[in-house]
């Protein structure tokens, strides 16, 4: 089976890359709109999902690379191919001037409109979150 690159654009209400960079790159801007909970020791990020009295799902991911303001990329343990990751990186908008969240994930090819759909949900709850 193979992996698909999937590439989102999410146009953001501000032009503030340390607003955006807050709510990408620390845990507890991830946990406000990416998981339930989210933790960060040493490049290792640990992202649950659920309540403690119920069933969780806990997945981490590696950091791999960061650019201050402009992106972060991770890899979940969980992915056996070494060119798979996901990436949150800002871009600028030439027309507007605000910034826009440009994701990229992989995903099997069965697996490709199920992700793009939890990206677009997640990017939603972000901007219900902080209004970006």
């Amino acid at each position: 089976m193979g992996k698909q690159k999937i590439e989102i654009e999410y146009p953001l209400t501000t032009q503030s890359a340390n607003i955006v960079w807050e709510q990408i790159s620390s845990a507890h801007g991830l946990e406000r709109w990416l998981a339930d909970h989210v933790t960060e020791e040493d490049g290792v990020f640990e992202f649950t999902w659920g309540e403690p009295w119920t069933e969780q799902d806990v997945r981490q991911a590696h950091l791999i690379e960061y650019v201050k303001y402009d992106h972060i990329r991770l890899k979940w343990d969980s992915d056996d191919e070494d060119a798979d990751y996901w990436e949150i990186r800002i871009g600028k908008s030439d027309l507007t001037g605000h910034l826009n969240l440009l994701i990229t994930d992989f995903a099997d090819d069965d697996d490709a409109d199920g992700l793009k759909i939890l990206w677009e949900s997640n990017l939603d709850r972000l901007h219900r979150a902080s209004g970006l």
